[in-house]
């Protein structure tokens, strides 16, 4: 089959189609024939050396994908050979075929072909297992940041449907507005007093819930911006891995601070989440309530131009590759 491997740690250009040798399922997997592969800012850490897959993982780059089951192991039930499906993946994505848990295989969104299916579900599983360990509810109050890209367009929809009121921040004037389409509330450009706009929104109170993907680089000003009993996810390092947080500011907002992975979960909790995005997030996009964000699709071969333009920053919504 052919892959996409880094061949060492570095930029794009690392990136390089070959052939290799094409896996095999165990008896719990199945294996998936790629036709559309989801690129990923954790994809961008990878290949520079700084996000080793789990344990066991492949090797290969790629956290989801979409395709059609070509196998299936001898203790897989409820999959069948010729299904459409997506599939959220510890590594593997990047390729012509993959080999998956089969508990991280459901079925293609209503609506969706296999090209548009292919970024929607490691997006997908992500905001709602945290929004739901957040326990983001009706009357609250969201930021989220990069509202303009793949975590950030979806996470505005979601919460919009929880009957939150949503503050996104995006980096250029168009992106800021493609905020709004989604359903954002309040629309900012993180170039700006960001953190001010936001005490101005919520009448000084601050915000509930906070899904970050900085990290490091606004620790502090979360913290100052959290509402009584508010709670901050990290879910990415955008901003650096190291920061000081002040402990009494922290106590004095009664709120909690947790960071989470989706992809080095077990396999059981994969698993139990992709059933639940499928029980509560497929019907809102079969629906309208959330829609599909826009792609920008790629050829596997083009995988390096692919990062290329993830890293740049100029994209809206998701970055597919096509296989």
């Amino acid at each position: 089959m052919k892959a996409v491997i880094a061949r060492e740690p570095g930029a794009p250009e690392v990136l390089q189609l070959v052939e290799l040798e094409t896996p095999a399922s165990g008896p719990d997997e199945v294996l998936v024939k790629v036709r559309g592969a989801g690129v990923n800012r954790a994809d961008l850490l990878q290949r520079q050396g700084h996000y080793p897959p789990p344990p066991g993982a492949s090797e290969i780059i790629g956290l989801e994908v979409s395709g059609e089951v070509t196998a299936v192991g001898a203790d897989v039930l409820g999959h069948r050979v010729g299904e459409e499906c997506v599939a959220l993946l510890a590594g593997g994505g990047y390729a012509e075929y993959v080999v998956v848990p089969a508990g991280q295989v459901v079925t293609v969104p209503p609506g969706f072909d296999l090209q548009a299916a292919a970024g929607v579900i490691e997006v997908a599983a992500t905001v709602f297992s945290n929004l739901q360990a957040a326990r983001l509810g009706a009357g609250e109050t969201f930021l989220v940041h990069g509202g303009a890209g793949g975590i950030g367009s979806f996470a505005i929809q979601y919460a919009k449907s929880l009957g939150a009121t949503v503050i996104a921040t995006a980096g250029s004037a168009d992106k800021v507005e493609y905020c709004r389409e989604l359903g954002a509330d309040h629309a900012l450009s993180y170039r700006g007093d960001w953190a001010g706009e936001v005490r101005t929104a919520t009448g000084g109170r601050g915000v509930d819930v906070i899904l970050d993907n900085m990290g490091a680089k606004y620790l502090g000003v979360h913290v100052d911006l959290m509402a009584p009993e508010a709670r901050l996810v990290v879910i990415g390092m955008q901003g650096g891995v190291t920061a000081e947080l002040n402990l009494a500011a922290l106590m004095a907002k009664r709120g909690w601070v947790t960071a989470t992975s989706l992809r080095s979960r077990p396999v059981a909790e994969k698993a139990a989440i992709c059933r639940g995005v499928v029980e509560s997030v497929w019907p809102l996009l079969a629906d309208g309530t959330i829609r599909p964000t826009r792609q920008t699709v790629y050829p596997l071969a083009e995988a390096a131009a692919a990062h290329t333009r993830l890293e740049s920053g100029d994209h809206t919504g998701k970055i597919v590759l096509a296989v």
